[in-house]
Formats: structure tokens, sequence, C-alpha cells
């Protein structure tokens, strides 16, 4: 038994080396962790359990009979994270550049059903060369059954991916599937097709990092929700992450013990600006509201004419949605429009309730919208607030103009409870639009015009630019003094958190993609 002990333990030491000393050596002097390094930060000491450590591939082409590495370049297993059971994946680039196999597939697949009959949430740690091209069709079959299971998962456990190196080919759509994705500046990149064919097909010339780094996808294409600035910091927000979310739909988030207190916020009542039109960090009056360094933005680069994330009130786990009128006037775009959608449905499949703040001038005009499907993409988040069951809750700090009220959360899409501050301004559209539309023939056979625009503007406004006429008619459900918006809203999502709603019975909606 002792020469079996041995040769198992001489196996297991095998495969900790991965492709061995000198590989793990070139991955350090790249800045990059292991495979092993990384969920060593990752999961609570001690607590991860290895599936699947003595497999390899089955290939016998090109000689790859001859040159075989236990685990074949992906480690799989489950442990904790903070206390909970979580199940991850971290691919080894010194096995092959980390290249996805027939069997390297399988063991991902593997766990991904293990952690969706348990119902626990599933990272994946991904650096990988793509589909290990002397398998074929073998390894493309691979990445599709990744795919299906990533979807079969999708709404039923949290699935996060960090990007901690390449990710290049069919290999970005697993994450792209994924709730959240992480990349790391400068070591990390994702694209369908790589700078080489780029040059090749459409004569640019770009490198990895301009195509498809970190920083282009946290700003540009929006693909990344957190561009990190090392892999640490990227472990470290996974774990953050996590601790907002509830292990799977069936459940709720962990609601941290909070003590009651003097929840009036008396600086939000000299807040607001005088001016209409001057901007102001929606961010402040997230912080003020949140319980104190709760707020975890989502997307900040990207689309920042709206703010995405999640908070703490009174413990609770909540996702916001805000209009920034700090940027673009808080208008809304087809790119805020899209990012406060997918925010919307991830909260709604995991039971965190919503609230919206509200300072929204309208829809972005202009022809670069219009002609890249403003509408459709308005239409997301408009279908995304409407078909989402959690408990939902808007606050309206100034501006809610045209359809663009409607779309924000408006109680005539679902809302549970609508609040507006004394500075709401709720209407078909400004002030100043709005009189020259309707006193047109007034204005122009005025003698002195300009004065009798600013007459009519200011009719306009004492009717329609405030929050009376919608709390009128109960569209409002109060309008709140802003130093009391904490208390309310803590009041509120406790009165909604046994929230039922009977959805029509269907298969799925299908939502204007």
């Amino acid at each position: 038994m002792d020469k079996k002990i041995a040769l198992l333990q001489d196996k297991i030491n095998q495969a900790q080396l991965g492709g061995g000393q000198a590989r793990i050596d070139s991955q350090h002097n790249k800045g990059k962790l292991t495979a092993r390094e990384r969920i060593h930060f990752l999961m609570d000491e001690g607590s991860f359990e290895e599936i699947g450590m003595l497999v390899t591939h089955r290939s016998t082409d090109f000689g790859m009979e001859r040159e075989k590495y236990l685990g074949d370049g992906v480690i799989t297993g489950y442990g904790t994270i903070n206390g909970r059971l979580t199940y991850v994946f971290s691919q080894d680039f010194t096995v092959f550049g980390g290249s996805l196999s027939e069997t390297h597939a399988e063991k991902i697949c593997k766990l991904m059903d293990m952690a969706m009959r348990n119902g626990a949430p599933l990272i994946g740690l991904n650096d990988s060369g793509g589909a290990r091209i002397q398998e074929g069709v073998v390894s493309l079959g691979g990445y599709a059954d990744i795919f299906y299971k990533n979807v079969q998962a999708s709404g039923v456990i949290p699935q996060l991916s960090a990007i901690m190196g390449p990710c290049a080919g069919g290999a970005v759509y697993s994450p792209a599937i994924t709730d959240f994705i992480l990349m790391v500046e400068n070591t990390s990149y994702m694209f369908v097709t790589g700078p080489n064919v780029v040059k090749t097909v459409t004569h640019e010339e770009v490198t990895s990092e301009e195509l498809g780094g970190a920083s282009t996808h946290a700003t540009k294409s929006g693909v990344t929700h957190f561009a990190c600035a090392n892999e640490i910091e990227a472990i470290t927000h996974v774990k953050k992450l996590l601790s907002y979310m509830p292990q799977n739909c069936e459940e709720t988030a962990v609601h941290l013990p909070y003590e009651p207190s003097d929840e009036s916020r008396p600086e939000l009542n000299t807040f607001m600006p005088e001016n209409a039109s001057q901007p102001y960090d929606i961010r402040d009056v997230i912080s003020a509201v949140a319980d104190p360094d709760s707020f975890l933005e989502v997307h900040k680069d990207f689309a920042e004419n709206i703010v995405v994330g999640f908070a703490r009130l009174a413990g609770r786990s909540i996702g916001i949605i805000a209009n920034q009128p700090a940027y673009l006037a808080g208008v809304l775009d087809s790119n805020s429009s899209t990012k406060a959608a997918r925010f919307v449905r991830f909260c709604d499949c995991f039971n965190i309730p919503l609230l919206v703040f509200e300072d929204v001038p309208g829809f972005l005009p202009g022809t670069d919208q219009e002609w890249n499907g403003i509408i459709t993409n308005g239409a997301k988040l408009l279908y995304a607030f409407s078909e989402a069951t959690v408990p939902r809750i808007t606050v309206i700090t100034r501006k809610a103009y045209g359809g663009a009220y409607d779309v924000m959360n408006s109680k005539h899409i679902g809302a549970d409870l609508n609040y507006a501050w004394p500075s709401a301004e709720i209407a078909v559209m400004g002030a100043k639009g709005a009189a020259e539309i309707i006193f047109k023939k007034e204005i122009t056979s005025a003698i002195n015009p300009q004065e009798k625009w600013l007459e009519k503007e200011k009719l306009y406004s004492d009717i329609f630019a405030n929050p009376y006429r919608a709390a009128e008619r109960g569209f409002i459900d109060e309008v709140i003094e802003p130093s009391q918006t904490r208390l309310k809203l803590i009041k509120a999502f406790k009165m909604l958190e046994n929230k039922v709603v009977n959805s029509p019975r269907k298969k799925h909606g299908n939502i204007p993609l």
C-alpha cells in the first residue's frame, strides 16, 4: 500500500506542477498568477476541493499522445468564499496555453452541472489560447457544450467570469453569456478575431490591448463590467460582487445585521441646485441614502449617463439604477439603456430589489442614435423594468420628461412605490420647448416675442414643472422631503419583502434584442 500511496502522491505532485516550473516562471514573468494561485487567493483558506485532477486528453493526432499533463489545462472544484459554497474552474496557461480540449470542456461542464444541482454560484477564471487546434472539431464541440450549459444555468445560479489572460475566438462567448465579466488591465484581452486577422481583412493596424484590452471593453464596448489594475484586485472584486447576491434564484441575498439609528439626511434638503439645468453627481445622492461605503458601481466607465450598481440599505442588498445629470444631462441613449436593462434583469433573476433615482430630460436625439437603434435599445430597458417582479421603488429627484419618464420604472409599468422630491418636474417636455409649441402663434405675433416666450414658459412651468399634478393622479405615491428619503426607503423595502407577482402563463417573452 505504501508504494501505491507514493504513486498517488507522485501524480498529485505532477498535477500541481501544471506545465512545469519553466512555464510557471514564464507566467510570473508576465505579471500573472498561476491557475492554482488564483484559486488560493479566491477561496477560503483550506476549503478548496479539486475534482478531476488526474484527467488527461484523449488526442492521438500530431504526436499529442506523447505529451500529456494531469488535469489537462483546467483546475475544477468547489470550496467556500466567505463561508458560502462556490464552484470554480481556473484555466492553466502553462498547459498547452490553457487551450480547450474535449476533456478540458468535459471537466467544466461537469462542474456546471454540479453547481446547478446544488444551487451555488459558478466562477470561471479564464486564461486560454482558445480551442486546441490539434483536436479540430472535438474542441469546438466542447466550447458549444459549455455555451449550452451557460444558458441553462443563466438565471438559476450567479455566473461570474474573470478574464486573467487571453480569451479569443469562440472562447469569448461563454463569458459573454455569464452575468458579470471582470478583466485585468494590460494582461487580459478579449476579441472574436485577433489583430493579425483584423489587419488581413480590414488593413487596420491595432494591438491586442487596443482591440480587446480591459480599458477598451470597459469604456468603448461595455463588454466588461470591471477593469481591474491587477489579478488580486480582480479576485477581490469577485468576492465583493458575490456578497450582494444569493446562492441561487430560489434564495435571497444575505441580509446583514443592522442597528437602526437616525436615518434622516438633512444635507439632501439643500443638495439640489437652484438652476434646473445645473448638473450634479447622482453618486452623492446614492452615498447619502445607502449604507455607508456599501455602493459597488458596475460598468462605471461605460455609458456614464446612467449609474448602476449594488448597495445595501439597512443591511439589505439592493440594485440601484440612476440617471447621471453630470454626464450628458442624464439622457437615455442606446448604450445607457442596454447597460441598465441588463442590470435590471440580473437583479430580477436573483431576487434583488430595485431602487431607481430619476433625473432624465428624455432620450438623446440625433441621426446616430436613431440609425443605431435607440427605439429597440430604449425598449430593452422598458421591457426589463416591466417584466421585473422584485420590489421596485423610484425616487424622482428632478426631471422626468417624456417617454423617458415612462421607461424609468414609472408607476404605469409596475413600480410598487414612486416618490418625488419637491424639486421634481414631471412633464412631456421641458417648459421652454413646450411653450414654443403650445403658444407658437401668440409668441410670433407678440410685439416682444422673447418676452412673451418667457411669460408662457413660466406659465407652463408653474402648471407642470412640479410633482403635484402627477401626485394628484396617483402616479406619485408621495412627495417627500429629500432628507427623509433613506427612512422612507427602508420602511418601503421592508414592507415589500414578501411581494408576490403572478405573471401570465407563457414560455418566455420576446425582449427586443
